[in-house]
């Protein structure tokens, strides 16, 4: 109960930078600059590559090597099942991404705005279960307290990349025409999936402890996924990509740091 409870802490920290990011739609009118939401986008990008590494596949390794298994097949085959679980859900749901002309997925007559919503939505489910995943982590090791300061590290570096997320949606939203209130609840509510499924995944780690090392790089792989195939492409647009890069740069930098520091 302990480890949900942490989790649920956790992941509404998450949320909750999400919902300020989405704020800044009361303050920001105007479509904001290019070079900014490339920044933003490879930070974000840097943040999930070092927690894929450092917060979840490391641990899956050593997880599996502590159960006698051989480290590197579960967190291979999680990896794979991840990458697999977020194409599968690109070609079942109907999203648009920012800035984008046409939606992805099957044909659909959702409007644009909700269709952006599912597009951010989407790609939150694995930072949830990431957050949660370190502290269930944390309370199959006898709460111990370095792997607590490793998941309140995860938390923080998820929800530091959260905020200019919850910008990303809400600000587009108030461009296609939302009212100013509307698009901050749907800005808040694309971060709602990453509470439900860190709990979700706290509750299942819990009770079936062979499927941790599976877990862990499943999340991995999905968020890897997310990085690869939307945030560093979104990142680079353009003939200049260098503010892009170095915001990869430094998300990776702070998430390094934030994981062995605390951890």
């Amino acid at each position: 109960m302990q480890s949900v409870l942490w989790a649920a802490g956790g992941t509404g920290f998450t949320f909750l930078m999400t919902s300020l990011g989405a704020a800044m739609v009361f303050f920001f009118r105007k479509k904001s600059n290019v070079n900014i939401q490339r920044v933003f986008l490879g930070f974000a990008a840097g943040v999930m590559i070092a927690a894929s590494v450092w917060s979840l596949l490391i641990p899956a390794i050593e997880e599996a090597e502590a159960s006698g298994m051989i480290g590197w097949m579960p967190a291979a085959g999680g990896f794979i099942l991840g990458i697999a679980f977020l194409m599968l859900m690109d070609n079942l749901l109907p999203h648009l991404h920012p800035d984008s002309a046409a939606p992805e997925g099957p044909s659909s007559t959702w409007k644009r705005t909700t269709l952006l919503v599912l597009a951010v939505t989407l790609h939150n489910i694995p930072e949830g279960m990431a957050v949660g995943l370190s502290f269930a982590l944390a309370a199959q090791h006898g709460n111990d307290p370095a792997m607590y300061a490793a998941a309140m590290a995860l938390a923080i570096g998820i929800g530091i990349q959260n905020f200019p997320e919850g910008a990303a949606i809400s600000l587009p939203l108030r461009q296609e025409g939302v009212s100013t209130g509307r698009a901050f609840v749907y800005g808040s509510l694309s971060g709602i999936v990453e509470p439900i499924f860190g709990i979700l995944t706290v509750l299942i780690a819990g009770g079936i402890q062979p499927l941790m090392p599976w877990l862990l790089s499943f999340a991995a792989g999905a968020m890897l996924y997310v990085v690869v195939e939307e945030l560093i492409p979104e990142a680079h647009l353009g003939e200049h990509s260098h503010v892009g890069t170095l915001g990869v740069m430094a998300g990776f930098l702070v998430m390094m740091i934030l994981d062995v520091a605390l951890g």
